[in-house]
């Protein structure tokens, strides 16, 4: 895998709006980031540098949210799920052929835009919490492994318990965080982790927090309701090409 200036160019002004909706909405780093440069660049690069900007945006974000131990307390039989499997199958990632990958990238990106448009799921009641938790965390875990993007399972669990806005920002900060963790090792074990990647992934730090303060300044001022609408739709719309581009190649 190697690096030139246009592919850091591109990934430096993604990664700024990509902060930016994180920022904004709490969630959509993996897949802004993501969905962009997978248009214009090999998936596996574009899945191998969100790693460190996940894992400092979202300790950034679990910091400035607090509550940290009791929301471990509250949420670790999913983090334990997520983790292990998603683990267990970065090693899956390099062993696809890069149009698969680009369909299943395409086909997560589409699942995570949809599920966060449609209408809240049903409820869940309390005492299923636990199984739902095993189940969404190791789907999620799965998912995450391959693509890098696991808030589709993860957002309809916490849409099903019904959190609170506050509460949903610090959970999603927490679990990305904590999956981040084993997709670095896992990744570097696989052989997507090079050197070069892992440091422009470290450089990328930089706009990804420009960005998340910038819309947090944003989410103050604006109606972030009609942003996070627009912004799930240009994910949409993102996720649908690369399945185009997957089938059609």
């Amino acid at each position: 895998m190697t690096v030139n200036p246009e592919l850091i160019l591109l990934a430096c002004a993604t990664y700024l709006f990509a902060g930016t909706i994180k920022g904004m909405v709490g969630i959509g780093l993996p897949t802004a980031s993501i969905g962009i440069l997978s248009q214009f660049t090999n998936p596996r690069i574009a899945i191998a540098l969100v790693v460190f900007p996940i894992l400092i945006s979202n300790a950034w974000q679990m910091y400035r949210e607090g509550q940290v131990l009791q929301t471990v307390k509250r949420y670790w039989v999913f983090a334990v799920c997520l983790m292990v499997v998603l683990g267990a199958m970065t090693a899956v990632t390099s062993r696809i052929d890069t149009n698969v990958l680009i369909l299943i990238l395409g086909a997560v990106i589409v699942l995570f835009s949809a599920t966060s448009l449609m209408t809240l799921p049903p409820q869940l009641p309390p005492r299923f919490d636990r199984a739902a938790q095993i189940i969404a965390g190791s789907l999620a875990g799965a998912i995450g492994g391959l693509t890098a993007i696991w808030s589709p399972p993860m957002v309809i669990y916490l849409l099903s318990r019904r959190v609170e806005k506050d509460e949903f920002v610090r959970v999603t900060g927490l679990l990305i965080f904590l999956g981040g963790i084993p997709l670095c090792i896992g990744f570097w074990q696989a052989g997507l982790f090079t050197g070069d990647i892992s440091l422009l992934s470290l450089g990328l730090i930089v706009p990804t927090l420009i960005g998340f303060s910038l819309g947090e300044v944003i989410r103050r001022r604006l109606d972030a309701q009609r942003f996070r609408t627009a912004v799930l739709v240009m994910f949409l719309l993102m996720g649908l090409n690369l399945v185009r581009k997957a089938v059609f190649s």
